[in-house]
């Protein structure tokens, strides 16, 4: 999957190799920023990459308080640091850590390591992965592990993605019965499924309620 959108923090020494040239190379989506208070903002932007790289070796820093900032804004999202062969990687908050030097190939299998799964089970839809064998979803950082149930209904909504969807056909298709009087039950997994989800699941912005109608999902 190398069309996968990254978060790159990375600054400009000469000193020090710089991997975004070689990333985009590759086709991966590449975002780069040159701080740690660049990368935060994007997030907060709602910037949904699938993995965030630091090159500290480019920014004169072990990297640490910047993975610990990444973790607090976005937990779900995998974190590989890159440092100076001569740095301490111990007690570094980040999923993988590659000491330089190193070929951008082996960078590459490195991240293609750490990205989500994208097998015959995952299905995407903007910020959305859902990996339906593993009932997991993750999206703008956030990682959920859903019932079957709430796969069955993000499954509905993704594939009708952008169309209003009708309570009761919502509810038929999720719940499997032509019984669709009472549908209070489907709003109560909307509101769960809005929590994996949405950044402020009090005020979504992916999975819409239209008044009156039903829901529709906009990524």
């Amino acid at each position: 999957m190398n069309d996968a959108t990254l978060l790159l923090i990375e600054g400009k020494h000469a000193d020090h190799p710089a991997f975004a040239p070689a990333l985009r190379k590759r086709d991966f989506v590449v975002e780069l920023v040159s701080s740690g208070s660049e990368a935060l903002a994007r997030l907060a932007d709602g910037f949904a990459p699938e993995l965030i790289v630091v090159n500290a070796a480019t920014l004169r820093t072990s990297g640490k308080r910047i993975c610990q900032s990444l973790r607090e804004k976005a937990a779900g999202l995998a974190i590989l640091l890159i440092l100076d062969e001569d740095r301490d990687v111990e007690k570094m908050d980040a999923d993988a850590i590659l000491s330089l030097p190193f070929t951008a190939q082996k960078l590459v299998n490195r991240i293609r390591h750490l990205l989500p799964g994208d097998g015959k089970d995952c299905i995407h839809a903007g910020p959305i992965r859902l990996d339906i064998e593993k009932r997991m979803v993750r999206c703008s950082g956030k990682q959920a592990r859903l019932t079957p149930r709430l796969v069955h209904l993000l499954e509905a909504l993704i594939e009708h993605r952008g169309e209003v969807i009708e309570r009761k056909t919502l509810f038929s298709r999720v719940w499997e019965t032509n019984y669709t009087d009472d549908t209070r039950t489907l709003d109560v997994h909307v509101s769960w499924l809005r929590q994996a989800i949405e950044a402020d699941p009090d005020s979504p912005q992916i999975l819409k309620t239209i008044r009156g109608v039903g829901y529709r999902l906009d990524v």
